[in-house]
């Protein structure tokens, strides 16, 4: 195995690691790091992605151009709408997000998705994170669960971004467990994903759960396809809607499981969503047609220079704060992406599709109803969706006979 390839995997690994962080620094354990995980992961990460980039031939399809220029175009128009903002704390936090962060989680998505040997670094890596995560969940749930949990704005942050990573990995070890050979190997797979999905049932995060049992019918249907897919998507809900009857029939099981207690009896957060969603429609047309500028939703609906009440929705926060410009633009990038995805379904290998579906769909979920325009995970997984345009192929060998030399 040659210096280059060590190093795609190491990227795909150090990407996993960084879109993932999150997660990792809210979690028990290790949110005593002495160092920024994300920091130090970004850091390491766009250097080996330098390389990787420069030491691969890359062909990408033209089906690429609208919604690459759609994001472009959206970062530049975010930029230029900070002018008529009345904010400047949450404009001054977000829009360096947006103008620098964002482009390079794209590209950096792009790369990873599309050169085989980071991908596959990036999904074990993926994987690995969340049986870790799902490991230090059942710790904390039996030890010092009570602890994180008293700090609700750490919990919350955490039971979110855990969610995630638990959906993305019960999606990929889904895909394996079709993918398996021997009874043996089959059994293994089927085991993490249900140890991922009880872990997810553990903190609380709702849309996490609803992604984790998206991802599992739908990654491992596009793996097999046709018929056998089918059968696999029915399969799912079928065995969520016994499993579901059997916990109403046996109610002292479901004791604990914050996420089902959260999805019966806590309907605060729907409701909340809905008064954001709500309020953002409302000053998108009050505001029309240029928005509110960048930042600028908090305060015009009365929360001031708070980040953290943003329209919990992309669409939503492009139309209030970016107007009507912003909102096409958006639906340029993140809905282009989507007819990407659907016209190269049919041509790219089914491994490759159904990993990055399972990698996408948890963030696609997730941005629709939480994280602003200038979250980097969102751009990452944009990234990782368009990455089926394009393909990386190693260098040519320079001179007869280089290859076997390398």
């Amino acid at each position: 195995m040659g210096a280059s390839t060590l190093l795609a995997g190491a990227a795909g690994g150090l990407a996993a690691v960084l879109q993932m962080s999150g997660a990792l620094k809210t979690a028990p354990l290790l949110d005593s790091l002495p160092f920024d995980l994300t920091t130090a992961s970004l850091a390491l990460l766009l250097p080996a992605l330098a390389v990787v980039g420069a030491t691969r031939r890359w062909t990408v399809s033209p089906a690429l151009a609208l919604p690459v220029t759609a994001a472009a175009l959206l970062w530049l128009w975010l930029v230029l709408a900070g002018a008529w903002s009345s904010s400047s704390l949450v404009a001054e936090a977000k829009l360096p997000e947006v103008a620098l962060l964002a482009p390079a989680m794209l590209a950096a998505g792009l790369l990873v998705g599309a050169e085989d040997t980071a991908r596959r670094g990036f999904c074990r890596f993926c994987l690995g994170i969340g049986l870790l995560l799902a490991a230090l969940i059942a710790w904390g749930a039996s030890a010092g669960w009570a602890a994180l949990a008293r700090d609700l704005v750490r919990g919350s942050v955490h039971h979110q971004l855990a969610g995630l990573a638990l959906a993305t990995a019960a999606a990929l070890a889904a895909v394996a467990a079709v993918e398996a050979r021997g009874w043996l190997g089959r059994l293994g797979w089927w085991l993490a994903v249900v140890a991922l999905a009880l872990a997810a049932l553990l903190p609380g995060g709702r849309t996490a759960l609803l992604a984790l049992l998206a991802g599992v019918a739908v990654a491992p249907a596009l793996r097999l396809r046709g018929g056998a897919g089918l059968a696999w998507v029915l399969a799912v809900p079928t065995l969520v809607a016994l499993g579901g009857l059997w916990l109403l029939l046996h109610p002292e099981l479901a004791e604990g499981l914050r996420t089902l207690e959260r999805l019966t009896a806590e309907p605060a957060g729907l409701e909340a969503r809905r008064a954001l969603w709500a309020e953002a429609l409302r000053w998108g047309g009050e505001a029309a047609p240029f928005g509110l500028g960048t930042g600028g939703f908090g305060i015009a609906a009365g929360y001031g220079e708070w980040r953290g009440r943003y329209p919990h929705n992309h669409a939503l926060e492009a139309l209030a704060e970016a107007g009507l410009p912003g909102l096409l633009l958006w639906l340029g990038a993140f809905g282009g992406a989507v007819l990407v995805m659907f016209r190269l379904a049919a041509v790219v290998a089914p491994a490759r599709l159904a990993r990055i579906v399972a990698l996408v769909l948890p963030v696609a979920l997730t941005i629709m109803v939480s994280t602003d325009l200038g979250n980097r995970m969102a751009w990452f997984a944009l990234g990782l969706a368009l990455s089926l345009a394009v393909v990386a192929r190693p260098p040519r060998p320079a001179w007869p006979g280089h290859a076997a030399h390398v």
